[in-house]
C-alpha cells in the first residue's frame, strides 16, 4: 500500500520536524495520512493529497496520552473535550482513583449523583449500569479524542458491599470478581483503586491481590491512588509493588508525590523502591502532573469512618453536634502528630475550587473565608458539606524539587489528574485546578524549554510512547507507517500553558493542530467540532480498524 505513488493521501503534513515518540533525535520529513493511519513518511512534496499543510518551523509528535484522567462524565456533558484536545491530548485514560462511570448499581449511582458535579451541573442522566452500556452511550454521543476506560475498584466494592468498613465475605468476593470480569470483557483496560477514598480505603491488600490477579489474566493494568502520599508514603508504595508481585499485574502508581513539607524529599526513596522493583522484574511505573497543588473533594479530608454508609450517611452524621466534635478532634489530633489531611496542607493552603451553593467562595482559602465571616473553621466546613457534598478544593501540598525529580525519571509518564472542561457551559464553572487546561504544554514550556530538565524528545516520549506501551496500545504512541494518525503539531519555541489557579479556564498557546484518527480536530487553535475519538479496549482486544 505504501509504495503506490499514485494513491491520493487524505492529508500531507509537509516540512515537519518529526519527534516520533521513541526518544530518538528529531528529523525532518513529510507525513502522509490515509484514512485513520499514517501511510508514509518521507519526501511527499509532489504526492497528490486532498489537503496539504505546510508546517515549516513546527514540530509534529504523536498525540499526547493523558495517563491519568477523570473525564468519564464530562465527555458526556461536552464531547468536544475542549481543555484536553487543545493541549494536544488525543487519548485519555479514564476511570482512575477507584472511581469510574461504570458499573453503576445500588449506592454507587447515588454516590456519583451527589458527589460528581458534572451530573447536576450538566443535567446528566445516569441511565446505564454496566461498562458495556456506558461505552455504548459514549459511542452514540461521539467524542473528540480516544478513551481507555478503567473500572474502579470503588465501584465494584460499593456495588456488592456498599460503603461498609470490613473485609468482603466469600460470596461477596466472588461477586466482585464476577463484576470485574464482566467489565474487562466489555472493554475496560484494567482496574484502578483509590485507597484514600471510601470505599477503597476499607479494603486490605489480600482483597486487591485477588482482584488484580483477574486483571493480570486479562492482560490489563492496575493503577492506584496509593494508601498514603504523606508520612507513610514508602509503606503505600511498597503495597502497590507487593500487589504487582503477588498478582503478576502491571502497576501504575498514580500522580506520584510526597505531600506535606515534613515529607518533601521522600520521593527519592520511593522512586528507589520503584527502580529496585523494576530491576526485579515487577512491571511498575508512575505518572505525575507538573504542579505543586493537588485537588479532590472537600469531603475526602474527613476521617474515612465518617463516610461509612455512603454520602447520605455522611450528611446525616454532619447534622449531629457530637459527631462534628469527634471529627474535629480527630483531625486536629492527627495534625499534631504530623499525620492526616491537615498535616499535608492546612486550611490556609486549602482553596475552594467549586462550590455551587456559594460561588463567591471559589478561588479563596478556607481559613480566609472563615476569618472574614467570623466563623469557626470546622463549622464552616461542616455546614458547606452538609449542604453540598460535591464541593472540590485545591490544596498546596508539594515541593517543586520533588515534582521535577519525579518528572525526570525514565519510567515516569504524564497525567493531568483532571476531567475535560471548557470555558463555556456547565464545565466552565468554578475555579478548578489549572492542570485541566495546562498540563502537557506546561511540561514542554517549563521542564523542556525553560529549565532544560528534559529534552524535547524525552518529554514527548513520556507523553506518548511510554503510556502507549504501558497500556498495550501497539498502534499508537509513535509516528511510523501503519500507526494510527493521532498527532499534535506545536511550536516548541512558543508553546505554553496559560491557565492559573485564579484564572483556570484558559487554553494554552502554541498548539497549532491536533489530529485524532486521521481527522483534524484542532486547526490553528480552532476546534472543528468533529468527534472522531473512539473507546480503545483492553490490550488483548483488537483496536478499531
Amino acid at each position: 500500500m505504501h509504495k503506490d505513488r499514485t494513491r491520493l493521501f487524505d492529508i500531507v503534513l509537509q516540512n515537519c520536524v518529526v519527534i516520533d515518540g521513541t526518544g530518538r533525535r528529531r528529523f525532518k520529513a513529510d507525513i502522509g495520512i490515509q484514512g485513520k493511519r499514517i501511510a508514509r513518511i518521507g519526501r511527499l512534496r509532489n504526492e497528490p493529497a486532498d489537503r496539504r499543510l505546510d508546517l515549516k518551523g513546527l514540530a509534529v509528535a504523536p498525540g499526547f496520552i493523558d495517563m491519568h484522567s477523570h473525564s468519564d462524565l464530562s465527555l458526556l456533558v461536552n464531547p468536544r473535550a475542549e481543555s484536553k484536545v487543545r493541549q494536544g491530548v488525543t487519548t485519555e485514560v479514564i476511570g482512575n482513583c477507584g472511581a469510574s462511570a461504570a458499573p453503576l448499581t445500588g449506592l454507587v449511582r447515588d454516590d456519583i449523583r451527589n458527589t460528581w458535579p458534572e451530573v447536576r451541573d450538566g443535567g446528566l442522566r445516569l441511565n446505564w449500569s454496566t461498562m458495556c452500556e456506558y461505552l455504548e452511550r459514549i459511542r452514540r454521543a461521539g467524542i473528540a479524542l480516544n478513551i481507555v476506560p478503567l473500572v474502579g475498584h470503588g465501584n465494584i466494592r460499593a456495588c456488592v458491599m456498599g460503603f461498609e468498613r470490613r473485609a468482603p465475605r466469600k460470596a461477596e468476593m466472588s461477586r466482585m470478581i464476577q463484576i470485574l470480569r464482566e467489565s474487562l470483557d466489555e472493554g475496560a483496560a484494567g482496574m484502578s483503586s483509590g485507597l484514600i477514598y471510601p470505599p477503597g480505603c476499607y479494603s486490605e491488600t489480600p482483597e486487591l491481590v485477588q482482584l488484580t490477579k483477574v486483571v493480570a489474566k486479562h492482560g490489563g493494568i492496575y493503577t492506584s491512588h496509593i494508601r498514603n502520599e504523606g508520612e507513610r508514603l514508602l509503606e503505600a508504595v511498597a503495597e502497590a509493588i507487593e500487589i504487582g508481585r503477588r498478582a503478576g499485574v502491571s502497576v501504575e502508581i498514580s500522580h506520584h508525590k510526597a505531600t506535606g513539607q515534613a515529607n518533601w524529599g521522600m520521593v527519592k526513596h520511593s522512586l528507589r523502591k520503584i527502580r529496585e522493583a523494576r530491576s526485579g522484574g515487577i512491571n511498575v511505573a508512575c505518572d505525575v502532573y507538573p504542579y505543586t497543588a493537588g485537588s479532590f473533594g472537600l469531603s475526602s479530608m474527613l476521617p474515612t469512618w465518617a463516610y461509612e454508609g455512603g454520602v447520605k450517611a455522611l450528611v446525616k452524621r454532619l447534622k449531629k453536634a457530637e459527631t462534628r466534635r469527634q471529627i474535629e478532634e480527630e483531625m486536629e489530633h492527627e495534625r499534631s502528630q504530623g499525620e492526616g489531611a491537615l498535616a499535608a496542607a492546612g486550611w490556609d493552603q486549602t482553596m475552594i475550587a467549586r462550590c455551587r451553593s456559594h460561588p463567591r467562595y471559589e478561588g479563596r482559602m478556607v481559613e480566609r473565608i472563615a476569618s472574614e465571616m467570623r466563623k469557626d473553621l470546622y463549622e464552616l466546613v461542616f455546614n458547606l458539606l452538609q449542604l453540598e457534598p460535591s464541593i472540590s478544593v485545591v490544596r498546596f501540598m508539594m515541593d517543586e524539587k520533588d515534582v521535577r525529580h519525579v518528572m525526570s525519571r525514565p519510567y515516569t509518564m504524564v497525567g493531568s489528574d483532571s476531567s475535560a472542561a471548557a470555558p463555556y457551559g456547565p464545565l466552565g464553572r468554578g475555579k478548578p485546578h489549572p492542570r485541566g487546561y495546562g498540563t502537557f504544554p506546561r511540561v514542554l514550556a517549563r521542564y523542556v524549554r525553560e529549565e532544560r530538565a528534559l529534552t524535547l524528545e524525552k518529554a514527548v516520549m513520556k507523553m506518548s510512547r511510554l503510556p502507549a506501551a504501558k497500556l498495550g496500545l501497539r498502534k499508537r504512541g509513535r509516528i511510523a507507517p501503519g500507526m494510527y494518525a493521532d498527532l499534535v503539531v506545536f511550536n516548541p519555541s512558543t508553546v505554553i500553558d496559560r491557565a492559573t489557579y485564579q484564572q483556570p479556564h484558559r487554553y494554552p498557546t502554541g498548539i497549532e493542530y491536533v489530529i485524532v484518527n486521521g481527522v483534524i480536530v484542532i486547526a490553528r487553535g480552532r476546534h472543528s467540532g468533529l468527534l472522531p475519538g473512539e473507546a480503545l479496549s483492553a490490550p488483548q482486544c483488537a483496536e478499531p480498524s
